[in-house]
């Protein structure tokens, strides 16, 4: 891939300091840049690092003084990290899947491919499925019987779409993760289970001690498939799992990490960040804009509100309400978790003070 410093300029909007002809083939943080790379420099302290690498030209931010780093050119942005989309994406080199359908792919006869479809070698695609323009599907990819997809969808090797999903624009799956599978859902047949008892002792106050149920599980068949909208990407091994009578719901925008799981019914709403190892259990509802940090847990049946922050490993039992800074196990006001987490490291002298304090009460009643 070759580009001039005019084409980057070009891509982010913006104008060219200095040579915009100079020939690119790759991009680079600043120290180790080449010649024929560009370095990417959006902030002041990265300046030693463009000296100490062979860049000609950079990525820079608003007003730096390029001609004193030794660069033949650069471009120049106000906000640097609004350039990483576009300019990642014009360099991005893809799969490498080549145009069309390749020989050993398996396709129904009654599945509907849209044009400029480029589908790798050994992919299945059930009856009934529907894709739209512009897919790029990657190797040992599966797609089960009536799923409809629509158009720009990019599916990396071994991605796994299960039948009746439906999937809206500009979808990203990358590879291992797994849409639609069975959600975990059993019922005890004879009596209730151990876990149902203790559930319900707890509710009306009594102690959560051991208790005796059945352990003769039945599987809950899972009828529902998984609605997903338009700009949605999840990561590499996640899973979302479809409902058992309606669907599980994924709104659009969305963006989901690897090694995250979404339970049967869930309804997760639009232009949500869910960071690695994130468990949502089923039935549970999350609001619009809510961002989850990694290895967040979500009770079933509960509800989180719009624009809600959870920060890494916090575990919510319970309704959160709308806006709301979230962190810890239970999850509690992040203000209110930063006070317990400082309290905490006084313990060790606050139970020293008190181990002085029951000396001496000791030796007062002796004495007395």
């Amino acid at each position: 891939m070759q580009f001039t410093l005019a084409d980057i300029a070009s891509a982010l909007g913006t104008e060219v300091l200095g040579r915009g002809d100079i020939v690119l083939s790759g991009a680079a943080e600043p120290t180790d840049a080449g010649p024929d790379q560009i370095a990417l420099a959006m902030d002041p302290k990265y300046a030693e690092g463009i000296k100490d690498g062979q860049a000609r030209v950079a990525l820079l931010w608003d007003g730096a003084d390029w001609e004193s780093l030794g660069l033949e050119g650069a471009v120049c942005l106000k906000r640097g990290k609004t350039a990483m989309p576009l300019i990642t994406k014009a360099l991005d080199p893809g799969m490498g899947v080549a145009p069309g359908v390749h020989p050993s792919a398996v396709i129904d006869p009654s599945a509907e491919i849209g044009e400029g479809a480029k589908i790798a070698p050994l992919v299945v695609i059930g009856a009934g499925v529907k894709i739209g323009a512009n897919a790029t599907i990657g190797a040992h990819v599966s797609i089960g019987y009536g799923t409809q997809i629509g158009d720009d969808v990019t599916l990396h090797p071994g991605a796994r779409i299960a039948h009746g999903c439906t999937i809206g624009d500009r979808f990203t799956l990358q590879s291992n993760a797994v849409i639609g599978g069975d959600g975990f859902s059993f019922v005890t047949l004879d009596k209730e289970s151990a876990v149902e008892k203790m559930r319900g002792d707890m509710a009306d106050g009594d102690d959560a001690g051991a208790v005796e149920g059945s352990a003769h599980w039945a599987r809950v068949h899972s009828l529902g498939g998984v609605e997903i909208g338009d700009d949605v990407e999840v990561g590499a091994t996640s899973t979302i799992d479809r409902g058992t009578i309606r669907a599980t719901k994924i709104g659009s925008g969305t963006k989901i990490d690897c090694q995250v799981q979404v339970g049967h019914n869930a309804i997760v709403g639009e232009h949500v960040m869910m960071c690695g190892n994130v468990g949502v259990s089923g039935s549970a509802k999350v609001g619009n804009r809510v961002v989850l940090g990694g290895k967040v847990g979500v009770s079933d049946n509960i509800f989180i509100g719009d624009d809600v922050i959870a920060g890494g490993g916090t575990n919510i039992y319970t309704n959160v309400p709308a806006g709301r800074a979230v962190l810890g196990s239970p999850a509690v006001k992040i203000e209110t978790e930063m006070a317990i987490r400082r309290e905490l490291r006084r313990l060790p002298r606050l139970a020293q003070t008190l181990r002085d304090l029951q000396k001496t009460v000791s030796k007062l009643t002796d004495k007395g």
